[in-house]
């Protein structure tokens, strides 16, 4: 049902974003601490063979928000995902997502945390905790003045970070060794070994999905979300194969196995350009992922306010329109994880899991769409037959649990425990919380 209140809401939101800043949104969330940070584990995995990772984490992402493209190119969802959940799968797993992307949102500070690894590593100066919490302060500020502050900003941060990663091949990609694909280094870990660094690398490229919680602010959500998710995804993928076959192929692999892409980029680079390699590289893929996080992590849960999940008055608008209590909270929560001294891979590993239960969510009930909206799937340029959507669920459902199974593989016992409890505690809340929500339809004709 509509609400009544007078309290802020989805609705008051601005459709200001067009294709490319939503395309700088995506690039920025997808290229950040995962290549920077994990590519290094993923040759400790696979040896040189880590580029093949890189095309299954293409293909598992590219399944699992497959079903995600139907729906956000039929309507505009208001509160992102959220909105996919509580359209598709009901109330109470709506309740129980709430919880599961707030303990997501804890990421925040993992970023703003490896930024600040980098930064001490090329200036030496500051501490981890004060970098971390300057760099964390200037873009919660930047996002409570407004979105189109955010886009203008993204778009800059993101030209320059491609700049920066395409010197790293460029330089590298002549002084790759003539061995390559010696059997010593290729496939290190056997087939089960590729599967893992695949799963794993689904964490570095699976980020174009976050663009459809930025719908309400789309000036054309159902054209150039979907687009943005595909383009975005497969632009990257072959970025990054690139520069995976330059950071496992020009030093020896067990020199490279579980370092992080400077100490290549130190190999191949002449000092100027690795420089800024270090500064517009490796530090812009960090900060375009917090940047463009900050953008699109308070949207669904300012629809969990309007619906009841949560108190109403969170979602208070300041005058830029922007969320300024949820984004207050977020910034809140990311100082407490930055003081507190969490490491930056149990912030990478935290709800793991969980955030792949909320896409098996969607995915399992993307057949729903025709019966729930038939008038705007009447009019969606995604219709199909509803044997093609059912087999766009069963894909989708499978590669999200797949990515669930290898990266569980990849967890201590702790973390695999904390996931199911992160789990079994959001729909714990979301029965304790069900009489008081009061779902209200947040999707509609864009």
């Amino acid at each position: 049902m509509e609400t009544t209140r007078t309290q802020s809401t989805t609705k008051q939101l601005k459709p200001v974003l067009g294709f490319w800043d939503l395309m700088g949104a995506s690039v920025g969330q997808i290229i950040g601490a995962g290549i920077m940070t994990l590519l290094g584990a993923a040759i400790a995995m696979t040896g040189r063979s880590v580029p093949l990772a890189f095309l299954i984490a293409a293909v598992i992402s590219v399944l699992s928000f497959l079903p995600l493209i139907y729906i956000s190119g039929t309507v505009r969802l208001r509160g992102g995902q959220y909105t996919m959940v509580a359209m598709l799968a009901g109330t109470r797993f709506a309740g129980a997502y709430v919880i599961i992307y707030i303990f997501r949102s804890l990421s925040l500070s993992m970023y703003a945390l490896s930024f600040a690894s980098y930064f001490i590593s090329m200036f030496g100066i500051g501490t981890e905790q004060s970098v971390a919490f300057i760099i964390l302060t200037l873009f919660f500020i930047l996002n409570v003045l407004g979105i189109d502050k955010f886009a203008k900003v993204q778009n800059i941060i993101v030209i320059l970070l491609i700049i920066a990663l395409g010197a790293f091949a460029v330089c590298g990609i002549p002084q790759i060794q003539p061995d390559y694909f010696s059997e010593e280094s290729w496939m290190t870990g056997g087939v089960m070994g590729l599967l893992q660094a695949g799963g794993l690398l689904t964490f570095a490229i699976s980020g174009a999905s976050t663009a459809i919680n930025l719908s309400a602010e789309a000036k054309n959500p159902t054209r150039d979300i979907p687009m943005v998710m595909i383009v975005s995804t497969l632009l990257v993928a072959v970025i990054y194969g690139v520069i995976a076959v330059v950071a496992a192929g020009v030093l020896p692999v067990h020199e490279v196995a579980g370092q992080n892409l400077s100490m290549v980029a130190e190999a191949i680079m002449a000092k100027p350009v690795y420089v800024f390699f270090i500064v517009c590289g490796a530090g812009f893929a960090l900060i375009s992922t917090l940047n463009s996080q900050f953008a699109w992590a308070p949207k669904p849960v300012m629809q969990a306010c309007d619906d009841g999940w949560l108190p109403a008055g969170m979602a208070k608008l300041s005058r830029w329109k922007t969320p300024v209590i949820i984004l207050a909270i977020l910034y809140f929560i990311g100082v407490i994880c930055i003081f507190t001294g969490m490491s930056i891979s149990v912030l990478g590993n935290i709800s793991l899991i969980a955030n792949g239960v909320t896409s098996l969510m969607i995915n399992a009930y993307v057949w729903k769409i025709p019966k729930i909206c038939p008038e705007l799937w009447a009019d969606s340029r995604f219709k199909t037959s509803p044997a093609i959507l059912k087999l766009v669920a069963v894909l989708g459902s499978a590669a999200a649990l797949l990515s669930i199974y290898l990266n569980a593989t990849t967890l201590s016992t702790g973390l695999i425990l904390f996931n199911i409890i992160v789990i079994a505690g959001s729909f714990l809340f979301a029965i304790i919380r069900e009489k008081h929500a009061h779902m209200e339809i947040s999707y509609e004709k864009a």
